[in-house]
């Protein structure tokens, strides 16, 4: 009985074995997004030159599963990076308009349109990103939406004098995000 169960043993450890050498070298001869990344940064940040090379290239391969991506899944996994950046950023504002006591009225107010900009800007993207899914037309309007969302909350922040400097960074990564989500349109 011993001896049946070390060779049972023995038999599904080079089983798996194998499995995970043939499951590795086969990932090893998809895995060149690298390459894929630069290219997409590259063509993105001559379209928009507002948008960083190394921030585009630190974001899409930071991205689960981007480093074996062709370019339609690199295109969701940019919409998905946008989605939770901006779903944390929303998070971000709730609390700070939960610590609203003392807190400058101008400050608050203009908290309370960003959430309204970000709570409208999630919905449209999660719009968009189940089109992108199933190849509909008119997805990039989610991401055109966040963008939006993202631009006219810095902007608010910035008329009013009322710049909570978190918040700034998570803007303008909203944006850039939104550019890089954009930039899949030509794929369409």
């Amino acid at each position: 009985m011993r001896v049946s169960i070390i060779f049972f043993l023995l038999i599904i450890q080079s089983f798996l074995f194998l499995s995970f050498n043939v499951r590795s070298s086969s990932s090893r001869n998809n895995c060149c997004s690298r390459n894929l990344i630069e290219e997409v940064c590259k063509n993105f940040t001559q379209v928009d030159p507002h948008l960083r090379y190394k921030f585009c290239i630190d974001s899409l391969e930071a991205g689960p599963g981007s480093r074996c991506a062709n370019r339609t899944e690199l295109g969701l996994i940019a919409l998905k990076l946008l989605l939770n950046n901006a779903t944390d950023t929303q998070c971000y504002i709730k609390q700070l308009l939960g610590k609203s006591k003392g807190l400058n009225p101008i400050i608050q107010s203009n908290l309370e349109t960003c959430l309204d900009l970000y709570f409208s800007g999630i919905f449209d993207l999660k719009e968009g990103i189940r089109a992108y899914e199933s190849s509909r037309y008119g997805w990039d309007l989610g991401v055109s939406s966040m963008l939006w969302s993202g631009a006219n909350c810095k902007d608010s922040m910035k008329v009013n004098k009322g710049a909570v400097p978190p918040l700034k960074k998570r803007n303008n990564d909203i944006i850039h995000l939104s550019s890089i989500g954009i930039g899949f349109t030509s794929d369409e």
